[in-house]
């Protein structure tokens, strides 16, 4: 498959902080690809080399086989959606969506023409007249993704672009955005700290931390089978468990990842725990346990029966719900 970015050994410091250090990274042509990570981990950093507003410290990037160092964003192939849009207050919808194209040069009816085409995109037809602070949140993303598409890139850059959005526009915009990508093929970069997120939109995900990538595959894989503790705690919260617990009970010297939702309570062939506490979440109440000392979390069905807090109960799970990890972190 055709790569639309490659990173080879880049870094990028400033001062002594490693913002960026030593990562490789291939991204597939018309791929919906999703860096994920906290605060700091350096996937922002890294989306901006590929816009081209940093530039590595060392190593090498291409972007569909063209070396990328030293090249000025306006002479990337390639767009950026920000989390805050940066609209221009003072220019109507098309203009907004048709500002770099005037840029280029491009004749006034050809541009509007165009831009007309890339808010009918982003179901937002007629609106063009209109000024941004006459839009809502959800309508001004929107114009954000009509402007950068208008000139087609290669590979869309989207930077958090849904974090000012209220839980169910939110929710909504993910579809959208990952219908819009289907339809037109181009090449998506996500970057968010939203789990949520990037497992139900890309096809494969990077999860970032102290500027490395630690993991890199489907949403199923890294929910599923995460290679360290810091990805199975931070995809979805997973159970841990340490060595000396996956010891006694499998004779691995490793630790291991046991999701909530495979956690089940009342068989008899499992351990005894206590209830410590219970969260309400809906569609399923999140049980916190004590197993031998250990914490564990349980995720079971709204509707079913529940002990009280304090009660022991037994739990267990599935063989195969255990993943053995390699990594040591």
């Amino acid at each position: 498959m055709t790569g639309a970015v490659r990173f080879s050994r880049v870094s990028r410091h400033f001062g002594d902080v490693r913002a960026v250090d030593a990562v490789d990274l291939e991204v597939a042509a018309g791929e919906f690809f999703a860096m994920l990570g906290p605060s700091g981990s350096g996937k922002t950093t890294c989306l901006r080399l590929i816009a081209g507003f940093e530039q590595p410290t060392a190593g090498h990037i291409e972007i569909f086989g063209e070396t990328a160092e030293g090249v000025p964003p306006y002479r990337r192939n390639v767009n950026t959606v920000f989390q805050d849009y940066a609209l221009f207050p003072h220019l109507n919808v098309l203009d907004n969506v048709a500002y770099s194209l005037m840029v280029r040069g491009v004749a006034k009816p050809d541009r509007h023409r165009a831009a007309e085409q890339a808010l009918e995109l982003v179901q937002l037809p007629g609106y063009g007249t209109r000024r941004p602070g006459q839009l809502s949140g959800g309508q001004r993303q929107r114009v954000a993704l009509a402007r950068a598409l208008v000139n087609r890139p290669k590979v869309l850059l989207l930077d958090e672009p849904l974090g000012a959005l209220d839980l169910r526009l939110r929710e909504q915009m993910q579809e959208e955005l990952k219908a819009l990508q289907k339809s037109l093929a181009i090449t998506f970069v996500f970057v968010t700290h939203d789990q949520g997120e990037a497992l139900s939109m890309a096809d494969r995900v990077a999860v970032f931390d102290q500027g490395r990538i630690i993991q890199v595959g489907s949403p199923e894989d890294i929910y599923q089978r995460p290679n360290t503790r810091f990805v199975a705690e931070f995809v979805g919260s997973s159970n841990v468990l340490p060595p000396a617990f996956v010891q006694a009970r499998w004779g691995r010297d490793a630790w291991a990842s046991l999701r909530p939702e495979a956690v089940t309570l009342g068989r008899e062939d499992g351990i005894q725990a206590r209830l410590i506490s219970r969260a309400y979440l809906g569609a399923s109440t999140r049980l916190v346990l004590d197993a031998e000392g250990l914490r564990l979390s349980a995720m079971v069905p709204t509707g079913q029966t529940l002990p009280a807090d304090g009660d022991t109960v037994t739990v267990s799970w599935a063989p195969e719900a255990v993943h053995f990890m390699t990594g040591e972190e």
